[in-house]
């Protein structure tokens, strides 16, 4: 493993989930999307799991097709039991083995990717949960499809915290709308496979999900402020800075991922976040202080072009659902996560001008 996840976050998760593992025993994963920040952990933690948990060791089948992968995405572990297929999800896949489970985490994610790639943002969720679906149909398998908080939109007041029951506040024609209902379209289409051809399907929707792993160059809030933080620059704050989120750290979400493919009940969608606190980005860049001990400067500005704007005022989860179903828990404390994230990025980043 490179120094860019934490060996003690891949071992944590491991063991939180020692119990339930043994679910993978002997059967053949495909992971889309699986050189990405969440698909490099999911690649780690089935690694793991297959040289400390499992007798009959899991297959991985891993596709990517590196665009947004980044140095450290391309750099292909080579482990056993897993094998990597350079492969763009917008075309048909075929493979000669039986699949039992497929985790479609392709996506370009990042609001600065999906703003310069709006059409292979809207080809990744639409073309490439259809191509999924129908392999998991023919192989009878499973299929958990990563779709998004952002399908809430703007929620308002009295859906906050936000179940997954409420239906969104949203526009088709805004500037985060090829990100957005791309995925609402992808569960849709998972909705449809579930009910008329009886496929297998879960969906995720993860809030803010952080930690180390993340791309200098992601451009989202944390990485954004950890870079202009190691190049002593003072961060910028879009729009007012008022506007709130919760913070969810990687070994929580990646518990809670693994928890829903095991544990899923079928048809169902599953918020994975972690709703304590919900803190404006100006309370987030306090508690950054706290963590450095310095005062940390930083600029309101305008939302950039490349950076789309229109975004929710409020995003909280309401995760009693995945409690009560999956029995996610999250355990990791804001302060904890964003000191473990802050203190990887000050050795891994290099402080972008």
């Amino acid at each position: 493993m490179s120094n860019f996840l934490l060996k003690n976050d891949i071992k944590q998760i491991v063991e939180n989930l020692r119990d339930i593992s043994n679910y993978f025993s002997d059967k053949t994963i495909l992971l889309t999307g699986g050189r990405g920040f969440l698909g490099r952990y999911f690649m780690e933690i089935f690694n793991e799991i297959n040289k400390n948990v499992l007798e009959k060791k899991l297959n991985l089948v891993v596709l990517d097709n590196l665009i947004t992968s980044g140095r450290e995405g391309s750099d292909i572990p080579n482990y056993e039991n897993i094998e990597f297929i350079n492969h763009n999800v917008i075309n048909e896949f075929n493979y000669d083995k039986k699949i039992d489970y497929i985790v479609h985490a392709a996506g370009i994610a990042s609001p600065y990717y999906y703003r310069a790639y709006p059409l292979e943002t809207l080809g990744v969720a639409i073309d490439g949960t259809k191509n999924m679906l129908k392999l998991a149909e023919l192989n009878s398998a499973k299929l958990i499809f990563f779709s998004s908080s952002e399908i809430y939109g703007d929620p308002d007041i009295k859906n906050i915290p936000t179940k997954e029951s409420y239906r969104g506040n949203v526009s088709c024609t805004g500037p985060r709308a090829c990100y957005d209902e791309s995925k609402r379209v992808g569960e849709t289409l998972c909705n449809v496979y579930h009910n008329i051809k009886g496929v297998h399907t879960n969906t995720i929707r993860p809030f803010n999900v952080f930690g180390p792993g993340m791309q200098e160059t992601d451009y989202r809030v944390l990485p954004n402020f950890a870079s202009r933080i190691k190049g002593n620059i003072p961060l910028e704050i879009y729009g007012t800075g008022n506007q709130t989120r919760t913070f969810c750290y990687v070994t929580d979400a990646m518990e809670g991922f693994i928890r829903v493919i095991m544990n899923g009940v079928s048809g169902e969608a599953y918020n994975i976040g972690n709703p304590d606190p919900e803190i404006s980005v100006i309370e987030l860049i306090k508690k950054i202080e706290l963590i450095l001990g310095k005062e940390v400067k930083y600029n309101i500005v305008d939302y950039p072009d490349s950076y789309p704007a229109d975004e929710p005022n409020r995003r909280c989860p309401d995760i009693r659902k995945a409690k009560i179903q999956i029995k996610y828990n999250p355990k990791v404390l804001i302060d904890d996560g964003l000191k473990r994230f802050i203190d990887w990025s000050d050795k891994v980043y290099c402080g972008i001008q």
